[in-house]
């Protein structure tokens, strides 16, 4: 058998097929580059866009302080010397001006007390006396059946005894009193914050046997710095959030006279109104924090979600006519509720990004979607369409 032999026409066949399958692929290649060349970039992302908002927001400062009783009396013992009996109050108690808080035993005094009135009783006996003798004295005085000299004694001894009857009358009063001084009375209404006294404790005249919140009144002491001071009056509204969460109301009764050299502070003065009378919501020596109302301002404001927080620095982004974004610096102020204020950096007409801010980049392609300005317009600053 003769062996298999390509003929040039075969080989003029098979280049040709392989030519034209060549072609073909360079053509779908080239279909496929110039339809991609006609699509364009590819947008980022798809976000929503507002506009910057002036709003009424109010001026607040800020302060740290202690809460702290309005004033603090202290109530001791009147009584020297004696045993305490009895003690009807504890701390925390709701006591009002003129109850009996304690009482000492008063078997002594009222042994002192009989005493100074039988004392009183025969000053009064002998003064009786002497006042007869000198009127007697006086009715001789013509006759010459006395000398002078007996009868100015008679009448010496009627001064002496009206002496020693006022001052046994003296006595008696200084007894009394000190049987009353038995009995530990409140001076005012208010709460006891603190006690002392111990039942069968002999104590000394002025030893601290109670103290009390005078008419449960208690204030916030707050510290402002010295820049800070010009801003806050007096009658300034104050709202104070306690440690506990207890939400109180005042207003500024008194800014300090002076500022702490060390700290550059000074204390200002917050009365507080307690929701409750008979139990305040606060105790005197808790931590607060507060802030003073200084008035409402307008502002510059963006929704919160729209800044981006990167190295430190607060950032927006501003969408350009092309549909770019670009990376805008801003320096923001107060909040309140989900609003930001921007003090600087962004224009009123600035279209920027709400949603999706923090997967962005400056100079990154987007496209905006249907949501619609807070005014009514689109990120182009157009009317929506009806």
């Amino acid at each position: 058998m003769k062996p298999f032999q390509f003929k040039p026409a075969a080989f003029v066949l098979v280049a040709l097929l392989v030519l034209a399958s060549g072609a073909t692929l360079l053509s779908q290649d080239s279909t496929a580059a110039d339809d991609k060349k006609a699509a364009g970039p590819k947008p980022a992302l798809t976000v929503s866009t507002v506009r910057p908002q002036t709003v009424s927001m109010p001026i607040r400062l800020a302060a740290n302080g202690n809460i702290a009783a309005w004033q603090e009396a202290i109530i001791g013992s009147e009584s020297n010397g004696l045993r305490l009996a009895d003690v009807l109050v504890n701390v925390g108690d709701q006591v009002r001006a003129g109850q009996v808080l304690a009482t000492f035993a008063n078997e002594s005094v009222a042994a002192d007390v009989a005493q100074a009135r039988a004392a009183l009783m025969e000053a009064e006996a002998n003064a009786a006396e002497a006042a007869a003798n000198a009127a007697r004295a006086r009715t001789l005085q013509s006759t010459g059946a006395l000398s002078e000299a007996q009868i100015n004694q008679y009448l010496t001894a009627e001064q002496t005894q009206k002496a020693k009857v006022e001052a046994a009358k003296a006595t008696l009063c200084a007894q009394q009193l000190r049987l009353k001084k038995v009995q530990v009375v409140a001076p005012d209404s208010g709460v006891i914050s603190a006690r002392a006294a111990t039942v069968g404790a002999v104590v000394p005249a002025g030893t601290e046997l109670f103290r009390m919140i005078r008419r449960g009144r208690l204030e916030w002491r707050a510290e402002v710095t010295s820049a800070e001071l010009g801003r806050v009056k007096t009658g300034t509204p104050a709202s104070i959030v306690a440690v506990n969460g207890a939400e109180l109301k005042g207003k500024v009764r008194m800014v300090g006279p002076t500022v702490d050299p060390q700290n550059r502070a000074a204390i200002v003065y917050v009365d507080l109104t307690a929701s409750n009378e008979n139990t305040p919501p606060a105790k005197a020596g808790m931590f607060a924090r507060g802030e003073f109302d200084l008035g409402t301002s307008s502002a510059l404001t963006v929704p919160q979600q729209a800044v981006v927080l990167r190295d430190g620095f607060n950032y927006v982004f501003r969408v350009t006519p092309e549909n770019r974004v670009q990376q805008v610096k801003v320096r923001t102020g107060r909040r309140i509720g989900d609003r930001v204020e921007i003090l600087e950096g962004l224009k009123a007409d600035a279209a920027i990004v709400v949603s999706g801010a923090g997967f962005l980049n400056d100079g990154d392609l987007v496209r905006l979607a249907s949501d619609m300005s807070a005014n009514g317009t689109d990120a182009n600053g157009k009317p929506a369409a009806k």
